[in-house]
């Protein structure tokens, strides 16, 4: 007994009113995950991607789709080669492939994509800077030091010893190009790819350059100043166009790229462009109120603050953040918790002060006390015997 087709849209993983760009989004990704050439000699991979393949080719056809959604995989049956007997004639894979693996010619047909040898920019360049918190709110220069390639003196970039030429690449023709011949689950796949003699120049070397060794270039170490921008923060980076790799054939050099790493700060902490930061103040000042110092990144600044402020009352002070990247003079707020301290240790006449304080509001010192006289038969709680111990509220 034949084995029973799975439904196209199941098989796809789409819904039956997908449009063409999911139902193509939705292909790409099985097609990459299951396609034989990323997985050699899986048969189980094999089948998936045959089965996902004639979904596609079905789905995203709007007469092959019309057919299947008013009589399912009886519209087809009886066809003729391609995976479960649908006919994959005639169809185009070439966008799907070329875009997944830059695969060019497919089943023999014309579409050609791949290696140039035109000119092509260099690889980028990475490193990285340690900076201070405040270096990164407001902008620095740092000096960093980078191993570059730089023209060879000798030869002029060429590559060739003095006197001598580069000659045309036998196995492209100068081309810097050439194709190379797969096999699918569907035939022969063909791509371009660059030379591997002559990495895609068109041209080899016979006689190198005995100081560059052929390669046109001596490595060398140099210093350079570079502006590290108001607002950067940890893991950021910042760009130094052209001194990266040189580029191919004539092409301009890639960048450098500099990754900033951000000291953590005593005080301080960042989120986006905010700051935040813990101040103490004594119990005075948040009972009776007072002004106070704070820290910022500007420097001290006074707050006042109001009577009868609890701890952890968050305050905000605008403008006195982090610099926007986009424009410095927009910066984000500093936000503050206050946090009343509480002294431990204090002289006979503050303590003697502080009974008389609360006596005056409240009496909470002999609140306990009072609340066992009111509520036992006047007898002094410290006379029971279990004076001293403490009462255990828990299991």
């Amino acid at each position: 007994m034949a084995e029973q087709k799975r439904d196209y849209y199941e098989v796809l993983g789409v819904d039956k009113n997908a449009d063409d760009a999911a139902i193509k989004k939705a292909y790409r990704a099985l097609a990459k995950k299951y396609h034989p050439d990323m997985n050699p000699g899986d048969a189980d991979a094999e089948k998936k991607f045959k089965e996902a393949s004639e979904a596609y080719a079905v789905l995203s056809d709007p007469d092959k789709k019309r057919q299947y959604d008013q009589f399912g995989h009886a519209a087809f049956e009886g066809g003729a080669g391609g995976a479960g007997g649908f006919d994959f004639s005639g169809f185009d894979f070439g966008d799907i492939f070329g875009d997944l693996f830059g695969f060019g010619d497919l089943f023999g047909g014309g579409r050609s994509r791949g290696a140039s040898n035109g000119p092509m920019k260099g690889a980028n360049l990475r490193t990285s800077v340690r900076i201070t918190f405040e270096e990164a709110v407001f902008g620095c220069k740092k000096e960093i030091e980078l191993n570059v390639k730089e023209t060879c003196a000798t030869c002029n970039g060429s590559g060739a010893k003095p006197g001598t030429k580069t000659e045309t690449c036998s196995k492209c023709g100068g081309k810097g190009q050439v194709v190379f011949t797969r096999h699918s689950g569907f035939g022969m796949v063909r791509s371009v790819e660059a030379c591997p003699d002559c990495q895609g120049t068109g041209k080899v070397i016979k006689e190198k350059c005995a100081d560059c060794h052929g390669t046109g270039y001596i490595p060398m170490k140099k210093r350079y100043s570079v502006d590290i921008p108001a607002g950067i923060d940890n893991g950021q980076s910042t760009r130094m166009p052209g001194l990266g790799e040189p580029g191919v054939n004539g092409g301009p050099r890639g960048d450098v790229l500099i990754e900033v790493i951000v000291g953590r700060h005593p005080i301080f902490q960042r989120q986006d462009f905010d700051i935040y930061s813990t101040v103490p103040i004594s119990y005075a000042v948040a009972a009776l109120g007072g002004e106070i110092y704070i820290d910022t990144v500007d420097g001290k600044v006074i707050y006042d603050v109001k009577p009868g402020t609890q701890t952890d009352t968050k305050v905000r002070l605008r403008g006195k953040g982090v610099p926007s990247w986009r424009n410095k003079d927009v910066r984000g707020d500093h936000y503050v918790t206050l946090v009343v301290q509480v002294p431990d240790k204090l002289k006979p006449e503050a303590k003697e002060l502080l009974r008389q304080f609360d006596e005056l509001t409240g009496g909470s010192l002999n609140a306990v006390k009072a609340s066992a006289e009111q509520e036992g038969d006047g007898k002094d709680p410290k006379d029971s015997k279990d004076s001293g111990k403490k009462k255990k509220f828990w299991k």
